[in-house]
């Protein structure tokens, strides 16, 4: 190949991404020419409700699969925690990129921690996982949705719509604005999403050529983590539609990993963590949601999806 096409969302934060890859592509194999294809999509549209109300994460990411699949691109560049936790068939992940700060991060013109918040202080979030475990712990708190890129949401805070916002770190750090987190919450607070923080690369299934080009970029540590949360959440049908957190850690030869499934009013939290072995990644994925579902994992559940629907 001579050239290859990034198929990739206009917001700032996405363009980064995919001028990322397409940076480290040019540097690993020289001579390689790279172009960008810029796309808005259904979810990038649609801002006056909630993504739970309108289809989840998957707004983000058809439009850009359906480049692949037409020919217009040859692969499509994503936050893995945008990414549903079943591809549609033919299409596969073919890296998954080294991780960024995985946590979620408080940002506020007025105050420096969530502890320091006052009784009625409204908090905006897009994400029914950050709400339900800010309702758990600071029930005093107003919640209160957000929706918009990056900047828009910056904005809507600055101009005294919020006392506060949570955002992922991540997208904070990449854009270089890594100076307006205020607090860095810990995974223990806050669980990040299952894949937050990494970058994954899709193709379309057949397209082998393209998967050996991409392997350089694949990090180890990151991909089996990744694997662990993403298998946790497909084992509980999980979706931006229910407040469900997984985040892997490496540790030594095995992973650590953490999952919670919560009520959307954060009055039920139901927590759970193993280890294995980091080449069991895909079944520790499963085994800790099947602690979940001991605990009653299916039922909250079923008694969310009927509300978002």
């Amino acid at each position: 190949m001579d050239k290859i096409v990034i198929a990739s969302r206009e917001s700032r934060l996405a363009m980064w991404q995919a001028l990322h890859i397409k940076d480290r592509l040019e540097t690993l194999y020289p001579g390689l020419e790279v172009d960008i294809l810029g796309m808005t999509t259904q979810g990038d549209r649609i801002l006056d409700k909630t993504l739970s109300k309108i289809g989840g994460k998957g707004l983000f990411v058809k439009e850009l699969e359906l480049a692949l699949e037409d020919g217009r691109a040859d692969l499509a560049v994503h936050s893995i925690k945008d990414v549903p936790m079943l591809l549609p068939t033919g299409f596969a992940l073919a890296a998954i990129c080294e991780r960024e700060d995985p946590r979620d991060a408080f940002v506020s013109s007025r105050y420096a921690s969530l502890d320091a918040l006052p009784p009625g202080a409204v908090v905006g979030t897009s994400s029914l996982r950050r709400e339900a475990q800010l309702r758990a712990r600071f029930p005093h708190l107003l919640v209160h949705p957000l929706r918009g890129n990056v900047q828009t949401r910056l904005a809507k805070l600055d101009h005294g719509d919020y006392d506060a916002i949570i955002l992922a770190a991540a997208g904070l750090k990449r854009l270089g604005l890594g100076a307006r987190i205020r607090t860095a919450l810990p995974a223990r607070d806050s669980l990040p999403a299952a894949g937050q923080g990494a970058l994954g690369i899709e193709i379309r299934e057949d397209r082998a050529d393209l998967m050996a080009l991409l392997a350089p970029l694949d990090h180890a540590d990151t991909h089996a983590c990744v694997a662990a949360e993403r298998a946790l959440a497909r084992a509980l049908g999980g979706s931006c539609q229910v407040p469900l957190g997984a985040y892997a850690e490496i540790r030594g030869d095995r992973i650590t990993l953490s999952g919670l499934v919560a009520s959307p009013d954060g009055k039920t939290v139901l927590r759970a963590e193993a280890s294995a072995a980091r080449s069991n990644a895909d079944a520790l994925g499963r085994a800790v949601a099947h602690q979940l579902q001991q605990d009653g994992a299916d039922a909250l559940i079923a008694a969310i999806l009927p509300e978002t629907a």
